[in-house]
């Protein structure tokens, strides 16, 4: 594992545990046996590395739901399999987005805009295919697709206030239950 791997993987643990305000830059070195030149050499702050936590799994999120988007699969089932992996993916990595979600106020506006704007991209790539699916007749079109697209991934981004990987159900178990309500509330 690289020193940035074991930075990351550190700073998640600590955030997670302590929460981010109270996880100093001497404990996430510590923790990830590093140095603090080694943390610094791949971020210049504490806050670079919160948004490198959330950029990894939006940018990996992003790559997975495009290649889904633009597969010849049929529209419900692209749009089922996309709910589907972006829980699991989510729920993969709980910690990384449980963090990230609970500590995305304290990050400076700059990072705060870039990242509304991504996850905006990401959110819009999928209301596109809603609103196909609504325009061809597949979907229901009677609730607007931004709020479809608002609603269910709302639900997404609160899965660490109550996900437990000892729970009942299992990631793939959740995603693919969120994904039969998303498509059940656009049946015709």
């Amino acid at each position: 594992m690289s020193v940035r791997e074991k930075v990351v993987r550190a700073a998640v643990r600590l955030f997670a545990e302590k929460g981010f305000e109270a996880t100093t830059v001497r404990e996430i070195v510590e923790e990830a046996g590093v140095t603090k030149g080694g943390l610094y050499h791949y971020f210049e702050s504490k806050d670079d590395l919160l948004f490198e936590i959330y950029a990894a799994m939006l940018r990996m999120q992003t790559r997975r739901m495009v290649t889904i988007a633009e597969s010849d699969l049929p529209l419900p089932e692209r749009l089922h399999t996309i709910v589907a992996d972006v829980v699991v993916t989510s729920i993969a990595d709980l910690d990384a987005a449980t963090v990230f979600f609970q500590s995305f106020p304290l990050l400076e506006k700059s990072k705060q805009v870039q990242v509304r704007a991504e996850r905006r991209t990401y959110h819009e790539r999928v209301r596109d295919l809603v609103a196909e699916g609504q325009r061809t007749g597949v979907f229901r079109d009677d609730v607007p697709a931004d709020l479809v697209i608002n609603y269910h991934f709302g639900a997404i981004h609160r899965l660490g206030m109550w996900y437990h990987a000892d729970g009942e159900l299992s990631g793939e178990q959740v995603g693919k239950h969120f994904a039969d309500l998303m498509l059940r509330s656009l049946c015709p």
